[in-house]
């Protein structure tokens, strides 16, 4: 197959593969064509106000101050003399914009609608530019001032206006401000700071202000109910998106018209070891999940229940009479039930009636028994036990939502494990065929025309299956996909046949052996996803390698140069998380350090023997050298005038743009000889990567360079060991040589343990210095030197720069590898792409649909971070190619030789 038509092959394939896992886990949870509900007895509230505190968690707005008074005095004493309080369990991403929808419309992360926004000509919204919404602003609490004078304002305006006058004092009236002080805050001084616990004591006096001006206002007429809650928590380096206690635990305030009056108890049992005592061990507590919100202000004003929402009425938070409850109760479990007898008609419809396979637990007929029964109960008054039934039946419905939901995953999951091992099957075969000396079989064409006649029966049946249940195009392509693939595959036989004979010459407990070492290593991968030390472990054994090879006794300096610095960035996946504390002493050590390898590569200029290339590469080193100085200056200078609440200096600001922009264009500038343009790459990308870095992580593309170039004189020593080749001198070794094929050589067995390497070294690029928490978890701090003004793309961009500069190291390394070892990058690369795609397939069949939703959504994201790895990794080629064998002449043409 030619080689472009290959990569965009496997592009498309590997985009297919990632984008299943949507059609399969993770599809919108939406339904339409319900009929709204609501309470037909009167709601106990006419208007609602709902302050949603971003970020703000649970136990930074219970616990007591130092000094024994409570950090928010107001809400406190809501707690104690006027309403209800607890926890709302928020889900993972623990986001501010599914935290919202969770609150609002009852139902959690639909993927589908990313942008979701205010519509029709009932909703009137009113907020600050983004520009407000500046992390390294002196006062962050001036958002939420803006908040509450705003809405003072507009009641101050509206006793003089008598559409506003009418407006608001309709029925069924909603409230809501978002107060997004603190989160700002927590984001840029940490949460247990001074800047978050005052953001909060203004928070709370400017609830108690807007609650007395609305009572006020509308003359005590004890109408109105209040709600407390946040989006998200926050954890203590000022980080959300993942699933920990404090990011996932917000708190919940509710009281006013409709809502219970503090219960007292003697005592109560406080589950969560890491909150503090809070003192309020005599007013029960009562946790919610944050969905559960969306039904109890829906029953609170009278409005119908939100559609799609999955929250179940915590009826502890209401003050009604039984009848209230049952009847809301009820409502809740008719809403829910619509959802799942519309989500089963749809599969009904689209399902062959031979195949479908109903929810047994929740029948047409039990569904109108209960129903029936239930509303029996009511009219006969007994409420508590239409409760309980309803309760059950909200619980049958949900689980039958679940499995419709999830009635296809089943099917599509062996369509996609078939494309999988089909795909990775026929890389394999591929390899053995162009790049090894194992083809002898000649194919049979005659044998491929009748393989051909057969995929094509089968690829028509099985559109035809889809075409008559009719499915989506999405379901087509996932389930044709593997036919095409396993014709290639099978047009392969005689390789196979080749391959099988290779095989039984082979004593039996080699094959084992090598299979299992292969085995363990993919394990060693997987497994650290789940535990970073697992990259130590594999580090440590790396380290070993030149004694179990006996490479030591040929190149001793090369060999401990090896083993140290497998040791030294051993260290780093044993270190905490990057992001949780700054330390901006050892970005400044980092950029002290990559400033003395730059003027230890002085003297080779010098004693160059080509004037030109003397000049240019002088200039060009010193140039780089000058951005780390500026890149070390302009980290601290920025850390300090933040830390004095005096903003982004602006000229700083424009020197990191400025070396940001030179990053990728320098190092085209240097010359192809290998060590030269590697080192240009390190200092080019370091310069960049010091500007985004916070702490110790500024040291580990340092580290991990230094083992790059160990590496790369480990290949060359190890070529020559085993007798593949001439040791040819690294000083005159150039990346242009990667381009000429007359210097390649076929595939050795020695060949997987040089692709495994690199995959390793790949998945310490990434775990090193975080894991996917860190990475989902948004933390403004690394781009502070760029922008502070929020602007989430803009952020998000430079922290995927971030991440991605250590895997352009290792690329660059393995291309040096390539060229060190006289191996064409194709064929190298093909080995990495089967070792990715096992691990994909891997972590595919570890996706779950059960547990806890970190769980879940941990397992979902190991899938989809591997098979970003492997598409990634097929434009990182091309990117470390560009890198590495390009040159920009900006001072005419030169010619090079070895000195």
């Amino acid at each position: 197959m030619n080689l472009r038509l290959f990569i965009v092959a496997g592009l498309l394939m590997h985009c297919v593969f990632l984008a299943s896992i949507f059609d399969i886990y993770f599809t919108s949870p939406l339904v339409h064509g319900m009929t709204p509900h609501y309470n037909p007895l009167p709601p106990p509230a006419k208007r609602l106000v709902l302050f949603v505190a971003d970020g703000l968690r649970a136990d930074s707005l219970y616990e007591i101050e130092e000094d024994g008074s409570p950090r928010a005095p107001y809400l406190r004493n809501v707690i104690e003399e006027k309403g209800c309080w607890g926890i709302s369990h928020t889900r993972v991403p623990t986001e501010s914009r599914p935290g919202h929808v969770a609150l609002i419309a009852g139902f959690y992360e639909d993927v589908s609608a990313v942008a979701k926004g205010a519509s029709g000509d009932h909703v009137y919204t009113y907020c600050y530019t983004a520009e407000k919404e500046d992390f390294g602003a002196e006062d962050a609490t001036v958002l939420d001032t803006w908040v509450f004078d705003s809405v003072k304002n507009f009641f101050y305006a509206a006793r003089s206006n008598q559409t506003m006058f009418s407006k608001v004092n309709e029925e069924k009236v909603i409230l809501f401000l978002h107060l997004l002080g603190i989160d700002t805050n927590g984001h840029a001084h940490r949460p247990n700071s001074r800047e978050y616990k005052d953001n909060i004591r203004k928070v709370d006096d400017g609830i108690k202000e807007i609650v007395s001006l609305l009572e006020d206002f509308y003359g005590n007429d004890g109408k109105t109910a209040f709600i407390v809650t946040s989006d998200h928590g926050m954890t203590d380096w000022g980080s959300h998106g993942a699933g920990h206690p404090s990011e996932t635990l917000t708190p919940l305030i509710a009281w006013g018209a409709g809502l219970n009056y503090p219960q007292s108890v003697t005592s109560q049992a406080f589950e969560d070891n890491f909150l503090k005592e809070w003192k309020l061990e005599n007013r029960k507590r009562v946790d919610v999940n944050q969905a559960d919100i969306a039904p109890l202000m829906a029953s609170l004003i009278g409005v119908p229940f939100p559609l799609n929402s999955v929250g179940i009425l915590p009826l502890e938070y209401l003050n009604n009479s039984v009848h209230f409850k049952a009847e809301s109760m009820f409502t809740n479990a008719v809403q829910i039930l619509e959802q799942f007898t519309v989500k089963m008609a749809q599969k009904r419809e689209s399902t062959l009636s031979f195949l479908f396979t109903p929810f047994k637990l929740l029948s047409d007929s039990e569904q109108t028994d209960v129903l029936r029964k239930a509303r029996s109960y009511i009219q006969q008054g007994k409420y508590n036990d239409a409760i309980s039934l309803c309760k059950t039946l909200i619980i049958l419905a949900l689980e039958g939502l679940s499995y419709y939901h999830t009635y296809d995953r089943l099917f599509l999951g062996i369509s996609i494990a078939m494309g999988f091992v089909g795909w990775t099957s026929y890389v394999i075969l591929l390899i053995i065929k162009t790049h090894t000396n194992l083809m002898r079989t000649v194919q049979n064409n005659k044998a491929s025309s009748v393989f051909a006649y057969g995929f094509s029966a089968v690829g028509i049946f099985i559109a035809f299956f889809l075409l008559i249940q009719a499915c989506p195009w999405t379901y087509y392509i996932y389930c044709l996909l593997p036919v095409p693939v396993w014709y290639a595959v099978v047009r392969e036989f005689p390789v196979i046949q080749d391959l099988i004979k290779l095989l039984l010459t082979f004593p039996l407990h080699q094959s084992i052996g090598f299979l299992f070492i292969c085995a363990l290593g993919i394990e060693i991968l997987v497994f650290s996803f789940f535990y970073r030390s697992t990259l130590t472990v594999g580090l440590i054994i790396f380290a070993g390698w030149p004694v179990i090879t006996q490479l030591w006794a040929q190149a001793k300096i090369t060999a401990v140069s090896w083993t140290l610095l497998c040791w030294l960035l051993a260290m780093f996946p044993l270190m905490p998380v990057v992001g949780r504390e700054p330390n901006i002493s050892l970005v400044t050590a980092a950029g002290l350090l990559i400033l003395l390898i730059s003027i230890s590569s002085l003297p080779s200029l010098w004693k160059s023997k080509n004037k030109n290339v003397h000049r240019k590469d002088l200039a060009i080193l010193l140039f780089q050298m000058l951005s780390i100085a500026l890149s070390t200056y302009v980290v601290n200078t920025t850390h300090s005038s933040l830390q004095h609440k005096q903003g982004l200096p602006v000229i700083n600001q424009i020197v990191s743009w400025t070396i940001l922009a030179s990053s990728l264009v320098v190092p085209l500038l240097s010359p192809t000889f290998l060590f030269q343009r590697l080192l240009s790459i390190l200092l080019s990308l370091m310069s960049t990567y010091l500007l985004l870095s916070t702490g110790y992580e500024a040291l580990f593309p340092l580290v991990l360079s230094g083992l790059m170039f160990a590496w790369i004189n480990m290949e060359q020593e190890a070529l020559q060991y085993y007798g593949l080749s001439l040791k040819p001198k690294l000083a005159i070794l150039n990346f242009s040589y990667s381009t000429d094929i007359t210097q390649f050589r076929q595939l050795h067995l020695d060949d997987t343990r040089r692709s495994f390497f690199f995959v390793f070294f790949i998945v310490t690029a990434f775990f090193g210095t975080g894991n996917i928490a860190s990475v989902n978890s948004f933390d403004p701090a690394s781009v502070y030197c760029f922008l502070t003004v929020f602007s989430p793309f803009m952020m998000g961009g430079l922290l995927m720069l971030k991440v991605i500069i250590p895997f352009v190291l290792v690329s660059c390394a393995f291309e040096a590898v390539q060229v060190t070892t006289q191996l064409s990058s194709k064929s190298l690369f093909l080995i990495v792409l089967v070792i990715s795609d096992i691990m994909a397939l891997h972590f595919f069949f570890l996706v779950k649909d059960y547990g806890s939703w970190l769980d879940i959504g941990t397992s979902i994201s190991h899938f989809v971070l591997v098979m970003s790895f492997t598409i990634f990794m097929m434009l990182l080629n091309g990117l470390a190619q560009l890198l590495t064998t390009k040159r920009i002449e900006l001072w005419g043409v030169t010619k090079y030789h070895a000195t």
